[in-house]
């Protein structure tokens, strides 16, 4: 059965997006930890070294402090001819503010200092820290993203005196170039597994279901009429490996159920075989009793026609002794039926000759083929046949003309041939027990017909079924294997 019917989402299709899921899960998983990690590493990295680099500018200006105790007026005098050369040797502009936030000296002329005086938001929040700041702005003449740096300044007594601003031309992006270029070769890679996953989860998901709908096909194959139950054969030592071996298992027990259910259907067919055997052997033995007591009862050797009724004594015994053997040779046949001698037959010619003894005015025979090949025994389809087409016969109604259908018809390597009469029918209650070997609704007869008839059909592993409604007919329908 295909997965498709089933509602909902199909146990493939759950598995594929379910093993999709985590394998996009775990990729986006390796990229961004990685991501972040190395991220918030250039980050740091990138304030490490702009602090290297105002620690360096600080020191500078520490030493310059330390030869005298200085204050605020002092600074002046004190870093005057000193700032030149600390901004020469560290290579950046700085500007000195006293604690108002008023500009005090720079090492670029004062008309080229854009801050004049520091903000007093940033001023209030040096102040109240005593730590650096770090100011982030953009120089449109450079078209340069900077960070820029206020310091609190301290004298020997460790006393602030002052703020040095320190515009640092510190781009972060630069630390995230590479970062940009583990990007990009994480993008290809993702890529590559994504498609892989998706390869890998279609292909998984693909076996993972071929091999359960193996086994469900299989599985519901499993009837007590099939003859041969095959086992599974799965050698991946997996999950399904034990649902093999269950199954297996299973019909084991199966076939050892229909062997015991064979024994015991088996004895009761011959036990009701035996019953019957003794019924129809009875039937003929109490007429010749009766006869031969009243016969020595009123024998007379003086009667001048004691010959005569002697001779009529010997007629009915041999008549009823007869009916005994016709008896126990039906039963011998119905018990072993002839060796089957398989042959290829055209099976549209076989049933022609076959229904050859009838009358051809009762009889249509359809065909969806002209010729419809089959590997069977002539003397087992003949026995079919004939028994089908005589129980049509005998069916006749009174109310109209007889008619007999046979339709045959091949589809695949399957033969479907029907019987169908407009005979009087076959009661519902009948058909349970229409195929038994006891079983006849004739006045005559020991209702061995139908049931020799199955018997040879499933020698074929074919099935034959019934349908009929009284007053109106009955169809047989054989379903057999070409064999071929």
């Amino acid at each position: 059965m295909p997965l498709n019917k089933y509602k909902g989402y199909s146990l493939r299709n759950r598995f594929f997006f379910g093993f999709l899921f985590v394998c996009l899960l775990s990729v986006a998983a390796s990229s961004l930890v990685p991501y972040i990690i190395l991220r918030n590493n250039a980050l740091k990295q990138s304030k490490t070294d702009m602090q290297e680099k105002t620690n360096a500018v600080m020191a500078y200006f520490d030493y310059a402090l330390s030869l005298e105790k200085v204050n605020t007026e002092d600074l002046k005098r004190v870093l005057g001819n000193k700032i030149f050369e600390i901004a020469d040797i560290n290579k950046h502009n700085i500007v000195v503010y006293d604690l108002k936030g008023n500009f005090l000296l720079s090492d670029k002329d004062l008309s080229l200092i854009d801050q004049k005086k520091i903000p007093i938001n940033i001023l209030n929040q040096i102040l109240k820290d005593k730590a650096r700041y770090d100011v982030r702005g953009y120089d449109a003449g450079k078209d340069a993203v900077y960070t820029s740096s206020y310091i609190l300044l301290q004298n020997n007594d460790l006393q602030p005196v002052g703020i040095i601003y320190i515009p640092l031309y510190h781009n972060e992006s630069a630390y995230l170039d590479v970062l940009h270029q583990y990007l990009m070769y994480m993008a290809v890679i993702d890529l590559i597994l994504i498609v892989f996953s998706i390869w890998l989860s279609w292909v998984t998901s693909n076996s993972l279901a071929k091999n359960i709908t193996k086994f469900s096909d299989m599985i519901t194959r499993i009837t007590l009429f099939e003859n041969e139950m095959r086992p599974i054969k799965y050698y991946k030592n997996d999950e399904l490996n034990a649902l093999a071996k269950a199954y297996n298992r299973m019909i084991l027990q199966i076939q050892d159920q229909k062997e015991r259910l064979r024994f015991k259907a088996s004895e009761e067919a011959w036990r009701e075989m035996a019953k019957q055997v003794a019924h129809e052997v009875k039937n003929p033995l109490t007429p010749m009793k009766l006869t031969i007591q009243n016969f020595e009862r009123k024998f007379d050797p003086e009667d001048p026609n004691v010959r005569e009724k002697v001779k009529q004594l010997s007629k009915t015994i041999v008549d009823q002794i007869d009916v005994i053997a016709t008896v126990a040779s039906a039963f011998s046949e119905f018990a072993k039926l002839p060796e089957k001698n398989n042959e290829v037959i055209n099976l549209n010619a076989e049933i022609r000759d076959i229904l050859g003894v009838f009358n051809d005015d009762l009889i249509y025979l359809h065909t969806n083929k002209n010729n419809i090949m089959i590997n069977m025994d002539r003397i087992y389809l003949s026995r079919i046949i004939t028994n089908l087409v005589t129980n049509a016969t005998q069916a006749r109604s009174d109310e109209r003309e007889m008619m007999i259908n046979i339709d045959i018809e091949q589809y695949q390597r399957r033969v479907v041939i029907s019987v169908q009469d407009n005979g009087i029918g076959i009661d519902q209650a009948m058909f349970e027990k229409i195929f038994e070997p006891n079983f006849t609704s004739k006045n005559s007869g020991m209702g061995l017909g139908l049931a020799m008839v199955r018997k040879m059909i499933e020698d074929y592993k074919g099935e034959i079924t019934v349908k009929s409604e009284v007053g109106k007919g009955a169809t047989f329908t054989i379903t057999l294997p070409t064999n071929l």
